[in-house]
Order: structure tokens, then sequence, then C-alpha cells
């Protein structure tokens, strides 16, 4: 069983940074692919960024440029560090980790692709 944690989570200014950690388990080797996802008030569960074992990441359009995702294999961890924060990113954020063969497909994956969650941690960004 894979248990994932979130940590990091706040309130910030709009252009303000903030960086969310994702602590796995020991059984997290094998999940080869993690990701962060977020849950905006009133919308579904979008993916935010993806990273396989080997270090490739994908990031949503949205977020490119801005949002950068950290894996640590050996301590079973993934960061989100977030700058230039924007009202928009404001959400839930949920680390999210799975067994995929294909983790690097560049469209966004599903939530009910990953078999594992962490509760969420909450973002704000105030205008």
């Amino acid at each position: 069983q894979v248990q994932l944690v979130e940590s990091g989570g706040g309130s910030v200014q709009a252009g303000g940074s903030l960086r969310l950690s994702c602590a796995a388990s020991q059984n997290a080797r094998r999940a080869n692919c993690m990701a962060w996802f977020r849950r905006a008030p009133g919308k579904e569960r979008e993916e935010v960024a993806r990273t396989d074992s080997d270090g490739w990441t994908r990031y949503t359009d949205s977020v490119k440029g801005r949002f950068a995702a950290s894996r640590d294999n050996a301590k079973n961890s993934l960061d989100l560090q977030m700058d230039s924060l924007k009202p928009e990113d404001t959400a839930i954020y949920y680390c999210a980790a799975g067994s995929i063969s294909y983790c690097r497909t560049p469209y966004p994956l599903r939530v009910a692709e990953f078999g594992y969650w962490g509760q969420g941690t909450p973002v704000s960004v105030s205008s």
C-alpha cells in the first residue's frame, strides 16, 4: 500500500511562491509515475505536473515556466515549486502515484489512472 502525505500549502499574494512536498511510503518505489493534481472551486481535478522515475516531467500549459516538479527517488518524495502564483492557481493540490507504463504520454492522465492519492493541501492566492 502506498501512502502519500502532502505539505506546504498556504496563502500567498499574487506573484508569490510556495513549495509543496509529497512524502511517499517505501512501497512508492513500485509507483513509477507520480503527479500533482489540483481541484479549483467548482471545477474538476486536473493534472498539473507529472514525473516518471527517470526524471521526465510534463506540465500543463497554464503552469509552464512557473512551476517546477522535482522528484527524489532516494527519499521517495515529489516536490512542486510554484512561482509567480496567480489567483487562478487557488485550489486543493493533491499528490498522486501509480504504476503506469505510459507515464510519458504527452496527454493529460485521468484521475482514475492513479491508484494512490494524498489527502490534499490547500493553496490560496489573493490578488
